[in-house]
């Protein structure tokens, strides 16, 4: 029987991370389709007006008309400058003088205010495997440990403005994270119902991604699944608890023979009494459950010996 972890308990242990200051929203864009046809079109009308200066002789006019073309044409490269190509799985940050304008999450060709600046992100899921880890468990044993986490970024916004590198964090939270869970519990629990990390995988996994998930929530970072990948003994302990691990086996599988040794000897006595085959005194049923008990319990097979006499001889 095995015992889930208290969630006060889970809670207590969680890390206090500050609160976000900026959350995600979708920045004001249009289709880019037409922004990019308003754009050609301004920069042939540039084009134009400065090729019909050529055929005008007065100096005024051809001036204004080559000024008016550069204008028009700078006018239209400025607005072109605000178009945006957005692949499926990624997104676009959007800021205007240091100021966070919102998200583009829509993929294809999109339009924004040119002078805003636009940091490209990834929204796909990636996975991340730490190195083996060696660290001491609850009972100070040495042990090496590796983990592997799926995960995505879920606001942009937390992501670009609250941690400097949140590619960086969530490798470093989650080797944290695994160290912190390592030192929780033992490899292999000692007293009967207590948690180990070899034999309650499932409950373990479900607290490391718990905790993964209040450290990286400020990062703007969603938690899709944990495992670990890698669970031993230190080398230089490994062949003892190997040992250990060993001698354990064989005290459980000769406590099941015993058992079944001792249930069978019940059954033959029962039957023999049942069936009215022959009459046994104490001393003779001793004998014979010392003679079934060393045949069913032993390593080796019982070697007969042939009774020619009568039953006390």
């Amino acid at each position: 029987m095995t015992t889930t972890p208290d969630h006060h308990q889970v809670d207590a242990d969680l890390p206090d991370m500050p609160a976000p200051r900026v959350r995600e929203f979708p920045a004001h864009s249009i289709g880019g389709g037409l922004a990019l046809l308003l754009g050609l079109a301004g920069l042939l009308a540039g084009a134009g007006l400065i090729a019909a200066a050529t055929a005008v002789t007065a100096t005024g006019a051809k001036a204004a008309l080559i000024i008016a073309g550069v204008l028009v044409a700078i006018a239209a490269f400025l607005a072109m400058c605000g178009l945006n190509m957005v692949a499926p799985g990624e997104a676009r940050v959007v800021q205007l003088f240091g100021r966070y304008r919102g998200t583009i999450r829509q993929d294809g060709l999109r339009w924004v205010n040119p002078f805003t600046s636009r940091t490209k992100i990834s929204t796909r899921v990636r996975n991340h495997e730490t190195a083996v880890l060696k660290v001491n468990d609850a009972y100070g044993n040495p042990i090496e440990l590796a983990a592997v986490v799926v995960w995505r970024v879920e606001d942009t916004a937390q992501a670009t403005f609250e941690v400097d590198d949140y590619i960086e964090f969530v490798s470093t939270q989650t080797e944290a994270a695994v160290r912190h869970i390592a030192i929780e519990y033992p490899y292999d629990a000692h007293e009967e119902g207590g948690l180990s990390l070899r034999g309650n995988a499932e409950e373990i996994t479900e607290k490391l991604a718990v905790e993964l998930h209040a450290r990286v929530e400020a990062a703007g970072v969603q938690i899709i699944e944990s495992r670990f990948t890698h669970l031993a003994y230190a080398p230089e302990i490994a062949s003892a608890m190997l040992q250990r691990q060993q001698a354990g086996a064989v005290v459980a599988a000769r406590r099941q023979i015993v058992d079944g040794a001792v249930g069978m000897v019940e059954m033959a006595l029962a039957r023999i009494a049942q069936e009215d085959i022959v009459e046994l005194d104490d001393e003779r049923k001793a004998a014979m459950v010392s003679n079934l008990m060393v045949v069913l319990c032993g390593d080796r097979s019982a070697q007969p010996v042939l009774n020619t006499g009568t039953l006390y001889q």
